[in-house]
């Protein structure tokens, strides 16, 4: 049975068109449609609902210990506020989840990680954790909304003042207000644009909701739908858990190196992560020149060999044509070269182009 998030009814309201997705039943589109939902984001401004998002704290003596163990990215030089992007490895250098890490304060650490995974990523932390620590899901108490798009900060503004806006990508404001209401600022996303992640009591969720959307109305401000957050994070390149990286995949492989501290002390994966042949593939970008649109699964040939499998593909509204990623053998093609993807018995051409598709001019 899905679950419902705290602004259920308030999609249903609005005319959004409800699936189930990570067990939740969200809004994949609005009446505007998801071409229109993603050109506001890039142009304007959208709102998301991504309340089915999970929250866990890491707290005690040997919180900075277990995350140095638990994940590849290094904490011991974090900020008060500061965000950090990291892969979670199996034992094999599998990814068991990406999930964003927030500091608090010393001994207490805020994460988020996929809905989806939410449960099997709590259990393996929970399976992993030694000296004082408490892992505690939390993810009940909590909505998120997503305010993205170029005047996502024109509408904060009017909401709030300064002191609740982070000054820096990838930093968090814990104790901030928004129209009155408590919340977490944190300037992140999932889009590729500028804007905000709001973390609130799941009771304030569609009291905030409505206020948005009333203070973006002059700036173009529409609700946004999963089919937008697809189509944007694709553009932008963002991997997607059980698309450009699972259990089998590396995060090397899934071109997250840069959140992958192998100067650090031990983590779980690390001696696997090390010239393993079994993870010899590499995530790479293609731009469909041939006609037809590639999705996820799809075989890639170069010339007659099999290199490997596209793992997500769409047609960007932005951009104006079909793209597409692929994990292939790690120096089969380079870029600017030509290869095909098979799509139902017929092949379609494309070039190998560099990541990400899109990036927003600052």
């Amino acid at each position: 049975m899905e679950l419902k998030t705290p602004l259920y009814e308030a999609h249903v309201k609005a005319g959004g068109k409800m699936v189930s997705f990570g067990g939740y039943l969200l809004p994949v589109q609005y009446g505007t449609g998801v071409i229109k939902e993603h050109m506001a984001v890039r142009t304007q401004a959208g709102l998301f609902d991504v309340s089915h998002m999970g929250e866990i704290l890491c707290e005690g003596k040997d919180s900075l210990s277990n995350l140095q163990m638990i994940l590849t990215n290094n904490f011991d030089n974090m900020k008060d506020g500061q965000a950090r992007y990291n892969p979670m490895c199996n034992d094999k250098g599998g990814t068991v989840d990406d999930l964003i890490v927030y500091k608090k304060a010393d001994g207490h650490y805020f994460i988020v990680v996929n809905a989806s995974n939410k449960d099997k990523d709590y259990q393996w932390m929970l399976d992993h954790q030694f000296g004082e620590v408490t892992f505690t899901d939390i993810s009940g108490q909590y909505a998120q909304l997503a305010l993205q798009g170029p005047k996502a900060m024109e509408i904060l503004k009017k909401l709030t003042g300064e002191e609740n806006i982070p000054e820096k990508y990838y930093y968090a404001v814990f104790d901030a207000e928004v129209a009155g209401i408590p919340c977490i600022v944190s300037k992140t996303g999932y889009t590729g644009e500028d804007g905000v992640e709001l973390y609130l009591n799941s009771s304030q969720a569609e009291k905030m909701w409505d206020i948005l959307l009333e203070a973006g109305k002059e700036e173009g401000l529409i609700p946004c739908g999963l089919g937008a957050r697809d189509t944007l994070r694709m553009e932008a390149a963002m991997p997607l858990y059980g698309h450009e990286m699972d259990d089998t995949v590396s995060p090397l492989e899934a071109g997250l190196g840069f959140a992958v501290k192998m100067n650090k002390g031990d983590f779980i994966g690390k001696a696997e992560l090390t010239d393993n042949p079994a993870f010899s593939r590499k995530r790479i970008g293609l731009k469909v020149i041939g006609r037809g649109v590639i999705r996820e699964r799809q075989e890639v040939f170069s010339g007659e060999a099999k290199i490997g499998m596209t793992t997500s593909g769409t047609h960007c509204p932005y951009l104006g044509y079909p793209i597409a990623m692929a994990l292939v053998e790690d120096g089969s093609v380079t870029r600017g070269d030509k290869i095909e993807v098979e799509v139902r018995g017929r092949r379609i051409e494309a070039e190998v182009v560099a990541l990400p598709f899109y990036k927003r001019s600052k």
